[in-house]
């Protein structure tokens, strides 16, 4: 028992003292964090919505969303295929409906190679010899694609982790931090903004879809055909910001996965706020491209099927960036600069619940769950010295050193600490008093059998040590179970009762034991008043 290793000693202070550290920064108010020097201030526990205050989103995708999203996807790989292959495939202009894409093959000949070539695109990358499409052929030259439900299933998926982790990156670029997004279901998503004070402000960059082409102007369309919403093959009739209608083709020149930025900024001639975009290397060349070719024409910049304005093309575009005008005011053009930087969402959602959480509602829960531990720990300590005296003394340094390496290893991450984290957190101080009274009791026993205090003391240690790590690691196992098939306060709880059951094991049985080992080298007392 007195045979530690000075190493030991050195490392088991060292721990402790860096987690004490780690753990001021959670305990200072967040106006004194910046105070601290370095980066210490920057790891700290967050709180989350139910303490925190803020807004909390249902959100829905529209399954007809994802089909028309499927349908411009295969549209453009159709052309860009067809175009490639050798000899190239010459097809008529791509219809597309409710149900199914459908295109012609100029040449009959090459019918059989352009139904190959559609088959190969409709291959699922995510299971063997599965397809995402069936292809037939009509009236010997045309070609009609229509999803399959395993199809469109894949797609909803695909789609909706897109949709989440785009969700993330914008409540996060908006200054809202540890916000919660995850997913309900197949076709819902919940998010959870701490601190959000405007629900609204919330659901217009959340629920922007903020798709974003460039596309030419069909000027050769019939006027009198568009009001009544009907289009060429190839066209479609888009309404414009101001209510009218106009008819562009339906294939864009560029789209918002080119840009690589996006700012809020003012016109220098008027004034008003604009939105200055930047393309990546290909899309600055495809802008370049198409209006070299389109000089003199009009081009319609349309976000989420809206057209914002149709300017004409007096020159060539060859800088790499654009603007875009609509009438914004600053908050707006701000708020779609969010949106196009994070990129568009593949799929329209639908706010389906609205809930707002009050800061003062989160601070009352905050009080009654401190308010609960404080109780809870001076009990504790009270029935350990009573019981244990000077062992009862180490059990309650042990205890709020216990507490505050918690607090200390979920600022690393920067967790947040929702109320089932709280409630995992006053659990955690239970498991840890739990370790030291099978230590405490398993000395006593050992006494009892009659061995001087140096072997009572060692063999309590080694006995019960094996009883507390067997009884953790099944904790640990359910920790492990909730955080995995959980989500949001179940996974805070998992994560509070996890690093809890952590350090107890380290406070209980190794600090603890440097704290016995230190007073019987000093004392060598011949009893122990246990």
């Amino acid at each position: 028992m007195l045979d530690f290793p000075r190493w030991k000693i050195w490392l088991v202070i060292a721990t402790t003292l860096i987690g004490l550290m780690l753990a001021v920064p959670s305990l200072l108010r967040e106006d004194q964090r910046p105070y601290l020097p370095g980066p210490w201030g920057e790891n700290h526990i967050n709180l989350g919505l139910d303490l925190a205050g803020g807004s909390q989103l249902l959100l829905e995708a529209d399954v007809n969303d994802v089909r028309k999203h499927q349908f411009e996807v295969m549209e453009d790989r159709v052309i860009q295929e067809m175009r490639r292959s050798d000899p190239k495939i010459e097809i008529g202009d791509i219809a597309i409906t409710q149900t199914e894409l459908s295109f012609m093959v100029r040449d009959p000949k090459q019918v059989d190679a352009a139904v190959d070539l559609a088959q190969q695109l409709t291959k699922s990358i995510g299971s063997i010899g599965q397809r995402d499409w069936s292809v037939n052929v009509r009236d010997g030259a045309t070609i009609a694609m229509t999803p399959t439900e395993a199809g469109i299933s894949a797609a909803i998926n695909e789609q909706m982790d897109t949709a989440r982790s785009i969700i993330a990156r914008r409540t996060d670029e908006s200054g809202t931090k540890e916000a919660s997004v995850t997913r309900q279901g197949d076709d819902r998503i919940l998010v959870q903004v701490p601190g959000e004070k405007d629900p609204e402000r919330l659901k217009r960059l959340i629920g922007k879809t903020a798709k974003l082409e460039f596309k030419m102007v069909d000027e050769l369309a019939d006027k009198a055909e568009a009001e009544k919403g009907r289009a060429p093959i190839g066209s479609q009739v888009l309404p414009t910001k101001e209510g009218g209608k106009i008819v562009v083709k339906r294939r864009p020149i560029i789209t918002g996965e080119d840009l690589s930025d996006a700012q809020q900024v003012f016109d220098s001639q008027n004034n008003q706020p604009i939105v200055s975009i930047s393309f990546n290397g290909p899309g600055g060349k495809k802008f370049a491209r198409a209006t070299t070719e389109n000089v003199g024409k009009y081009f319609a910049i349309v976000l989420d099927d809206v057209v914002l304005s149709y300017p004409v093309i007096k020159g060539p575009i060859v800088g790499g960036s654009g603007q875009i005008e609509g009438g914004f005011t600053t908050e707006s053009a701000n708020e779609l600069s969010i949106t196009l930087r994070s990129g568009k969402l593949p799929v329209a959602l639908k706010v389906m619940e609205e809930n707002t959480v009050s800061p003062e509602l989160g601070q009352d829960s905050i009080n009654k769950g401190v308010l609960a531990g404080i109780l809870a720990t001076a009990v504790l300590i009270l029935y350990m010295l009573g019981t244990y005296l000077r062992f009862g003394v180490y059990m309650a340094i042990s205890l709020m050193i216990n507490a505050l390496l918690v607090l200390g290893l979920m600022g690393i991450f920067n967790a947040t600490l929702t109320l089932p984290g709280i409630a995992g957190f006053v659990l955690t101080i239970g498991a840890a008093v739990d370790a030291n009274v099978l230590i405490n009791e398993r000395i006593r026993e050992e006494m009892r059998r009659g061995r001087n205090v140096l072997t009572a003391v060692e063999f309590g240690y080694k006995e019960a040590s094996r009883a507390i790590f067997d009884a953790n690691i099944t904790n640990v196992i359910s920790a492990i179970i909730l955080f995995w098939f959980g989500s949001g306060p179940i996974k805070g709880f998992a994560i509070v009762l996890a690093l809890g059951i952590a350090t107890s094991v380290f406070t209980g049985v190794t600090f603890t034991r440097l704290l016995v080992m230190d007073y019987l080298r000093r004392s060598r007392p011949k009893t122990l008043n246990l």
